[in-house]
């Protein structure tokens, strides 16, 4: 019995800290810079009230949502990828059942 299985966390080992691909890292540090950089400008133009500090992390909340881990897809930026990539395709889904044999037609 030459059979080997492999581990669910092989990719893992190919990503940055186990969590990160290199563009979703981009994504989420310069969501963070943004948001600081606001945030600063916001304190030093004493423009402080409750309005600006929710506007002023958006960039982050954003950043953040997008690599946020989903289950059977890398992250939310993955998933939602595959949602637009499955409905702007003009392809033909067709269910094919459990059948061994199958013929296609075409009506």
């Amino acid at each position: 019995m030459n059979q080997f299985l492999i581990p669910a966390n092989t990719k893992r080992s190919s990503l940055i800290f186990g969590i990160f691909m290199p563009i979703d890292l981009v994504i989420f540090l310069t969501g963070v810079a943004i948001t600081l950089i606001i945030l600063v400008i916001i304190s030093s133009a004493n423009l402080i009230n409750n309005y600006s500090s929710i506007l002023g992390l958006i960039p982050a909340l954003v950043a953040v949502a997008l690599v946020f881990p989903f289950p059977n897809y890398h992250n939310v930026r993955i998933a939602i990828g595959e949602l637009i990539n499955f409905y702007t395709n003009r392809q033909k889904y067709v269910w094919r059942g459990w059948c061994s044999k199958y013929e296609f037609k075409d009506k």
